[in-house]
Parts: C-alpha cells; structure tokens; sequence
C-alpha cells in the first residue's frame, strides 16, 4: 500500500471543523487566549489633547521664540486638569499626560524656559503643535483594532484593556488526553526496572499543546493490555483529541490500533509518508478526533509539531494560511539524495558572511535521540525523491516553535 503523502494526511487532520466553541473571560485572564470576535475599541485613546511632557503649555497655536515671555496661571496634571481660561501671554504648568487645558495649542518642556516666580522666558524655540498628543491619536471608538482569530499576548492584551474591554470573548481551549502505552514505561522521576524506560514523551507533548493553546491532560501509561487501554479510552472521551503515544504499528504488542478500532474509531489513515513519523494513524471516535503517534521520541515530537499543534489551531479558529511556514537558509555542508518520504532533518540555525542564514544538520538523525534533538532548533524540509544538496546550496527550513 502506498504510504499517505503528508499535505493529504494534514488536510484529512483539519477537515470538517467547524466553528470553536466560545466562552467569556476577564481580561486578566486573556494571555494565550484566541479571539472568538472582532475587537472594537469602546472609547478613544487619548480621549483628550494630552501632554507629551513636562513644561508650559501657552496661550494660541503659535511657535515659541527665544525671549516670548508668560505668565503662569495654573497647573494641570495628570487625572487633574486644568479649569480656568488661559488668555494672550499666559501659560500653564503642565505634566506628562495631563489635559491640554483650552486655548493651548503648544507644549513648550521645562528645560526650554527660565522661570522668574510667575514668569517664564522662551531660552529655546519650539514649534507651533510640539509635545501634544492629540485626542484619538492612537484609537477612536468603533476602530476594529483585534480580528477574530487573533491569539492574544502581553501587547495585545494591553491592548485590549485600553480599548475599554474588562472581558473577552474567546475561543474555548481544546483538551488534549494524553496516553502513553507500553509495558516498558515509568512514570518520571521513578527508577526504571530492568528492561524499563521512562516515559518523557507526555511531558514534552503537553509542552507543546499548552504552548500551542490547548489543555493538556495526562491519562497516565496504558500497560500492554486490551482492557487496560479500553479504560484509557473511555476516560478520554469527553476530551477533543486524544493522543495514544506508541503501539500503533503491527507487532504482537501493538494494541493500540485494535483497542480503539474495538472502541469504535473511524480510522481516516494508518501510514504516511514521513521521516520520521512513519506510523503515524488518525481517525475519529465519535466527536474527539484521535491521533497515534510514534513511541520514538523524535517522531512523536515531530508528529505532534506537524499535525498536532495544527490541529490545535484549527479547533481554535486561528488562520490556516501556512501551517508549516518555510524559509530559505544555506547549507554548510553536503546532504544526500532523499528518498521517497518527506524527510524533516534535524539542525541549527546560523548566520554566514554577510548574515545570510545557515542550516547545519545534526550529525546524527536516528528517532531515538533526544539530547540531539534538544540541540535542533529547525528543521530542514526536504521534499521526497530529491537529488543530492551541496554545500552551500539553499533549502527550506521550519522553525521550532519553541
């Protein structure tokens, strides 16, 4: 059977999803979160001619010359404005982000003038307009400033408080279940037995689906038992995707395929066309979608990179434009010819003469090897059937989302 060529099996990940389900928070509690609605700001920012910083604001709209002298009438500082009439020579003393009181048209600062008790002299020229921000400058109500699909982070969420929003419409967190299976598994931190492993893929996956804007949830390690897995499953059901990590290829001790075929999945592939990441399966049971990773720990991180954290967009209602944005870098030393699966090399990012970016693969790309990959923070695309690279040839590399 000819393996599933990647785009298809990605594309059979993210069809039929719709709309995400949308819930209300707090502000405060808006980091990481995607908008579910256009954002619009409620008021105007600054809602008033505001100084830009300390000095005088002066009567008129006319540029200050050195030796124009006014007299001070008042003060306005910030949440105090000031109340009077400002008439022909005279100024007010005003603070950063305070009202430019009526009449005033120019901000001269304090280190701009001699002050002679209620008297200050022009020692510099300032322009007609200087050191106002003027009302609406940043935002007006009504501005459509955050579009829907947005993920929310420290700017934006600034953002959204000054636009006048103490709440957020967003898009609910999908949860991800996460299952380990093997009978040669151990929690972390326990002592592995003879013949054991610790079982690391969870923590690195519920990383990258917390980064990614899901939920993470741990459902432990399924021994290699039929009843056990099926316990495991239905514990899963109420999440939107579940995880299994491991057990989904053909071995006598690979149950995980025919555990969740016995709990009614709806398989959509088995295989693709991949390097590393082979044994790949996806399918459906009921609502939650359900992905099988590789047990190796390079191909589930890989797996999960190029269709978990997609997934995890989709159900959220991020754009969908590039799903695996790629850009150019420079070989710094050969590469031989691909063959017929989609091969996503480990390597470093650097930068050449001139700072053109370099790509270096890691010497050694075995699956199993996480020191190495902890190395990596790209990876090169290299496309299926592809000649021989030179050193000092171009090819595409992704990112890690770190």
């Amino acid at each position: 059977m000819a393996l599933l060529p990647v785009a298809t099996a990605l594309a059979r990940v993210l069809a039929d999803i719709g709309p995400p389900a949308e819930e209300t928070v707090a502000i405060e509690a808006a980091d990481g979160r995607v908008l579910a609605e256009d954002l619009a700001a409620r008021l105007t920012q600054p809602p008033f001619d505001a100084s830009a910083m300390d000095g005088y604001a002066i009567h008129g709209e006319g540029a200050a010359t050195i030796g124009d002298r006014w007299t001070v009438v008042g003060e306005s500082a910030a949440g105090r404005g000031f109340s009077g009439s400002v008439g022909p020579g005279e100024a007010v003393r005003i603070f950063t982000g305070a009202p430019v009181p009526a009449g005033c048209g120019t901000v001269v600062i304090q280190e701009n003038v001699a002050r002679e008790g209620e008297t200050i002299v022009a020692t510099e020229g300032t322009r007609s307009g200087a050191n106002i921000r003027v009302a609406g400058n940043d935002f007006s109500e009504g501005d459509v400033l955050l579009e829907r699909g947005r993920r929310l982070d420290a700017h934006t969420v600034t953002l959204a408080a000054a636009m006048g929003h103490g709440a957020v419409r967003v898009a609910r967190r999908p949860v991800v279940a996460l299952l380990a299976t093997g009978d040669e598994l151990v929690p972390p931190g326990t002592l592995p037995g003879p013949h054991q492993i610790v079982s690391s893929n969870p923590i690195g996956l519920a990383a990258l689906v917390e980064r990614a804007g899901g939920v993470a949830r741990h459902l432990g390690i399924a021994p290699d038992r039929m009843e056990a897995l099926a316990e495991r499953i239905d514990a899963a059901r109420d999440a939107d995707i579940l995880v299994t990590i491991g057990g989904a290829s053909v071995g006598d001790h690979d149950l995980v395929g025919p555990a969740l075929e016995k709990a009614g999945l709806d398989l959509a592939f088995w295989k693709i066309a991949l390097r590393p990441g082979k044994p790949l399966m996806f399918g459906c049971l009921g609502p939650m979608r359900v992905l099988g990773l590789p047990g190796n720990p390079v191909s589930a991180l890989v797996t999960a990179q190029m269709f978990l954290v997609p997934l995890i967009r989709a159900l959220l209602g991020m754009p969908r434009a590039a799903e695996h944005p790629t850009e150019p870098a420079f070989l710094t030393k050969p590469l031989e010819p691909n063959g017929p699966r989609l091969h996503l090399m480990r390597a470093t990012l650097g930068s050449g003469m001139n700072g053109t970016p370099t790509v270096t693969p890691l010497s050694s790309q075995d699956s199993s090897l996480l020191s190495a990959l902890s190395r990596a923070d790209c990876l090169i695309w290299r496309e299926p059937d592809v000649p021989a690279a030179s050193a000092g040839e171009a090819v595409q590399v992704v990112r890690f989302g770190r």
